[in-house]
């Protein structure tokens, strides 16, 4: 496999990073010094907290890249990197179920239902992602061990 076969994956992934760290560089807080915020707040402070297990997933995926660039994509350091994905994935989840019931309450104040619905899309698609890298976990586990045992065959 040639060098910058997962070029664009990666782009995709600064691109990502960088957009997310501009809005936890200058949105967010320009929006939690701001008055008008309200009982957003909390929400918003959420979000740099849940940024935190994003970034490091995002990190992971970097290193299963590069894994597949430098041909070692079957190797444990890819298990490991799936299974640290689907922690983060996961504990976004359980940060964003946990702060639910305020979301619900202060979005029922403000009759902005909008919110919660974003708040059940983050929900359900980190619950996705984690899903996902539990699969290619599994089999990536299962054919690094075919591969051992055919090796110790031969």
């Amino acid at each position: 496999m040639k060098q910058g076969s997962t070029l664009f994956l990666k782009s995709v992934l600064v691109l990502l990073g960088l957009t997310v760290l501009g809005m936890c560089g200058f949105i967010l807080p320009e929006a939690l010094s701001n008055e008008n915020v309200g009982d957003y707040r909390f929400l918003v402070f959420g979000l740099c907290v849940a940024s935190i297990p994003f970034f490091i997933a995002l990190f992971q995926s970097w290193k299963l890249l590069s894994y597949i660039d430098k041909n070692t994509a079957f190797s444990q350091a890819s298990v490991k990197a799936l299974n640290n994905i689907k922690y983060c994935a996961l504990t976004i989840s359980g940060l964003f179920a946990a702060g639910m019931p305020y979301i619900f309450d202060v979005a029922d104040k403000d009759d902005a239902p909008g919110v919660v619905a974003m708040a059940l899309i983050i929900i359900f698609a980190s619950i996705v992602i984690a899903a996902f890298a539990a699969l290619l976990q599994k089999l990536l586990q299962n054919a690094i061990d075919i591969k051992s045992e055919n090796d110790l065959t031969v």
